[in-house]
């Protein structure tokens, strides 16, 4: 009898845990190796999907595979004529675009994931990377190029590999609404051998009086040395994540600690002393739970105890034609909450459909039942899912003459009109449930040559914008986006399509409308923990200047400022020798949050300062201008 009391009291505990845990990372890879989910837009759309309904709040989508980027990137085109990993199936698509618009309708977050990092191909020598810049090969102590199970690696401590790390990592930032960016073990990382390139072997004699690295490259020194400098890399990476947005994340997903330092000289623990993470996601890949347990108390041990706020388990869910059993994960997610990690990444999405939905079915109902913030936006939503407007919902108002017509559409069909005479129209009404900036998106069901122009009419509070879209155009199938808008709460029509543009024989087509929060120009609206519930723009408890976005710029960038109580506030510029440029602001305001738009148009190429003056403080933040 006691024991069955013990039994039952154990798993009241646990269950009692499990339901408390309301803040935890749940999250998925997603690979272009092994995996179609990326290979086209009905695969990404079923997939954000499914994810958000066994409650996966998180995905790291691969963008830089082979030596190559999976997005168009203008970058890789200038440097080696190839905007896209050849061959594949993101050439003539931006698959990324797509992924963002389809998690974030579902209120998923995107956090990229740069898996190769700094090796450079797999077993080709350098590949196409080398071949071009072959001074930024990663050396051993004999000279040769450092090929690590399999992946060839160009110089991690080498500036020239790491500004073009950094350079694809800030395009995707400033190209893309992501919410983050995320290495691995490639990234920050070098094969303990290496060092021996001209460019380390040089950077150490500069700080050594000459002296060169010694040849054991398990040299304690030598290897703290090194470790150190991949520790100011990424240091310098976090500050460039930082400037695009203080709520812009930075994750790692590293090898254990102990592995990782011997051996890549990835110094998790100092990372994470320092602060340098949003994120850390060691990779514990086991297939027993004897070997998992050990591996999830040793990192923590290791890593975790230092910010357990910060620390996520990496969980094998696939490979080859290993998929995990249930019974194992239940095991290694029972020890995940009871030590205190947040959550949990699956390496990878395909294992979670398995078996036809196995572990995924396993997920929602044992682990994942109800909503869950993530830890790094401290119990607030960040991403909220987009508010959708069928053509069909009582909040569409139609005039004129539409017919339903069978083609598939957002949900259920479409509609059409071929009505000229009259002014056939629909205005999409939207509760709005907070002010902030709006992405206006409609759902487009292209089908030449019955189709014809369209002209939409956005609304923003004070003023409103006309855009023509031609809706034969194949490849603008599924949501894309017409603008954005501010909108403050309330009841509001955002959005109005019309037949001025209609031609006798021809047909308008409706769909869905949809809103979604622009968080790149809202970034101070705070939603409640259920992602609905709204909280108000809270007021600020200190005077703040933010980094300016984007940066670098050409020619206007976006200042954002808070002030906590009301008084006079300038904002100024100043070049580099301290001369003013321009006075920004000059007045008088109340407590709260704003933005001011510069434009740079008549300044040269160059750094600026801007400055925030208060009664009660001073902030500088420093602007890239490039023309």
């Amino acid at each position: 009898m006691k024991r069955v009391v013990a039994i039952l009291a154990f798993a009241l505990t646990v269950s009692s845990l499990f339901s408390q845990n309301k803040s935890e990372v749940r999250a998925a890879w997603l690979t272009n190796v092994d995996s179609n989910v990326l290979s086209s837009d009905v695969n990404i759309t079923e997939a954000m999907d499914y994810l958000a309904s066994i409650g996966v709040n998180v995905v790291f989508p691969v963008v830089y595979n082979k030596g190559y980027t999976l997005y168009p990137s203008k970058i890789m085109n200038g440097l080696f004529s190839a905007p896209v990993l050849p061959g594949s199936p993101f050439v003539n698509r931006d698959f990324l675009e797509r992924l963002v618009i389809e998690a974030h309708r579902n209120g998923i977050e995107v956090i990229p994931w740069f898996e190769f990092g700094f090796s450079t191909s797999y077993s080709l020598n350098g590949g196409h990377i080398l071949a071009k810049y072959p001074g930024w090969a990663l050396k051993d102590n004999t000279g040769a190029l450092i090929v690590d199970n399999g992946f060839d690696w160009m110089s991690p401590l080498n500036t020239g590999p790491q500004n073009y790390m950094t350079s694809l990592m800030m395009e995707v930032l400033d190209n893309y609404d992501v919410d983050g960016v995320q290495g691995d073990d490639r990234l920050p990382a070098m094969p303990v051998e290496g060092g021996y390139d001209s460019a380390t072997v040089q950077l150490y004699k500069n700080e050594h009086l000459g002296a060169a690295p010694p040849v054991n490259f398990n040299d304690v020194s030598w290897m703290k040395w090194r470790a150190d400098k991949l520790t100011e890399y990424l240091g310098r990476l976090r500050d460039s994540v930082k400037a695009r947005g203080k709520n812009t994340i930075l994750s790692v997903s590293p090898a254990p600690y102990s592995w990782g330092y011997q051996q890549l000289l990835q110094d998790s623990k100092t990372w994470v002393q320092l602060g340098l993470l949003d994120n850390v996601i060691p990779q514990l890949y086991q297939y027993d739970f004897s070997s998992y347990n050990l591996a999830l108390n040793t990192t923590w041990n290791d890593v975790g105890q230092y910010n357990p706020q910060v620390f996520t388990a990496g969980v094998l869910a696939k490979v080859g034609t290993y998929v995990i059993d249930t019974t194992l994960l239940g095991q290694m997610l029972t020890a995940n909450r009871t030590k205190g990690t947040r959550g949990e990444c699956f390496f990878f999405y395909e294992g979670l459909r398995e078996n036809t939905n196995r572990v995924g079915t396993y997920l929602k109902n044992k682990f994942y039942q109800s909503p869950a913030t993530l830890p790094y936006r401290n119990g607030k939503v960040w991403i909220p899912k987009a508010t959708i407007v069928n053509e069909t919902d009582g909040s569409a108002l139609k005039t004129g003459t539409w017919t339903e017509y069978l083609m598939k559409g957002f949900t259920g069909s479409i509609i059409r009109t071929s009505d000229t005479a009259a002014a056939a129209q629909i205005r999409y009404g939207f509760a709005v449930q907070y002010s902030a900036f709006y992405d206006v998106y409609t759902y487009q069901t292209p089908n030449t040559p019955w189709t014809q122009k369209a002209r939409y009419t956005l609304y923003s509070d004070t003023d409103s914008t006309t855009v023509i879209v031609d809706q034969s155009d194949l490849t603008k199938k599924g949501w894309n986006k017409l603008g954005t808008v501010y909108l403050s709460a309330g009841n509001k029509v955002a959005l109005k399509l019309d037949n001025s543009q209609l031609e006798p024989g021809k047909y308008l087509v409706a769909d869905a409308a949809m809103l979604m929060l622009n968080r790149k120009r809202s970034p101070d609206v705070v939603l409640g923990v259920d992602g609905r519930s709204i909280g108000n723009i809270q007021s600020p408890t200190d005077d703040d200047l933010s980094n300016n976005y984007p940066n670098p710029f050409n020619p206007s960038t976006i200042i954002q400022y808070s002030v906590r109580e009301k008084g006079h506030v300038a904002l100024i510029v100043y070049d580099v020798v301290g001369k003013k440029i321009a006075t920004l602001v000059n007045e008088e305001k109340p407590a709260g949050h704003y933005r001011f738009t510069f434009d740079a148009g008549n300044l040269a190429t160059g750094l600026y300062f801007y400055s925030l003056y208060t009664g009660n403080s001073t902030v500088t933040r420093k602007m890239l201008l490039v023309k």
